[in-house]
């Protein structure tokens, strides 16, 4: 439904190395080479900026590649209404989350996938800039992200969760606390997410207001390293309260409340704004929809 030449200027934007690019389309580099030139010589512009390796696509590449990337998901929009006439939704739901939310994401697919059956998920852990990128190039269905990033007039956002931060400290620390104040967390050998994940800056924004200067000890950009480091060595995680207590394991680590000041974030799910969407982006919408209303809070 789309000519394999567009599929194969999608890829070497993506990859950003022809041979890369081939490989992941299943062709050899001189066919995808030879596929370029002939949509350059078909459309009258140069696409990619020449040189001995691959460097940039050319302003008008660039065009070119926008129209690609919308033709590529109107073909499988088609694909997903067809199937639906057919005997149900199918396809790949494609999702970017944010590490913090890994967790509770398992609330959303498990239900879609229980609703649509036939559909497989590909989720992937992404800082909040990937997941917006990766949205807009077409290359996500949707992403899990904080409600402040969903402000773009482009961009959908549909509130799921809403929930405070604990400090998760090893099992046998500050013995007999059930809460702990900000300024005394600073205090404290910090593990906290990388400086380029969203909850980061937003934990450094709580700090900042505090005017409490907090340099961590350690960073990581994995939910799970954060957990293994603090149940192994002397550092405090600030950590939604959920993952903990997903996480389990009392038997080392255990959660106390952040208090002055008591602070939470919503935390929903973000989609482009398209008219219509994609039938797997518009069940993914009444999912999160129906999901967030059957919780029972107002979150």
């Amino acid at each position: 439904m789309i000519s394999r030449k567009y599929l194969y200027l999608i890829a070497l934007a993506k990859e950003k190395h022809f041979g890369r690019a081939a490989a992941s389309c299943h062709v050899s580099t001189s066919t995808l080479s030879a596929a370029i030139r002939d949509l350059e010589a078909e459309l009258g512009v140069a696409v990619v900026e020449r040189g001995q390796h691959f460097t940039a696509l050319t302003p008008e590449g660039l065009c070119v590649l926008d129209y690609a990337q919308r033709m590529a998901s109107s073909a499988e929009s088609l694909k997903q209404d067809l199937a639906k006439l057919q005997g149900g939704l199918t396809g790949q739901l494609r999702l970017g989350v944010i590490p913090t939310a890994l967790t509770r994401v398992a609330e959303l697919t498990a239900s879609f996938s229980r609703r649509h059956p036939q559909t497989t998920f590909l989720v992937r852990s992404l800082p909040t800039p990937d997941i917006l990128q990766r949205l807009r190039n077409f290359e996500l269905d949707g992403g899990i992200v904080y409600s402040e990033s969903g402000n773009d007039p482009d961009l959908a956002f549909q509130p799921l969760w809403e929930e405070g931060h604990v400090l998760v400290t090893g099992a046998d620390r500050l013995p007999g606390r059930t809460h702990i104040t900000w300024r005394e967390a600073a205090e404290l050998p910090l593990c906290l997410l990388t400086p380029d994940n969203q909850n980061r800056k937003i934990i450094n924004k709580v700090f900042a207001e505090l005017d409490q200067k907090v340099t961590p000890r350690l960073e990581t950009n994995s939910i799970v390293s954060i957990i293994s480091q603090v149940a192994a060595g002397p550092w405090n995680a600030i950590l939604p309260r959920a993952i903990p207590e997903l996480v389990g394991a009392q038997s080392v680590i255990r959660a106390l409340e952040l208090r002055e000041p008591s602070v939470a974030w919503a935390t929903g799910l973000i989609t482009l704004v398209r008219d219509p969407p994609p039938p797997i982006v518009a069940a993914l919408r009444e999912e999160a929809r129906s999901l967030r209303n059957s919780s029972g809070k107002d979150e």
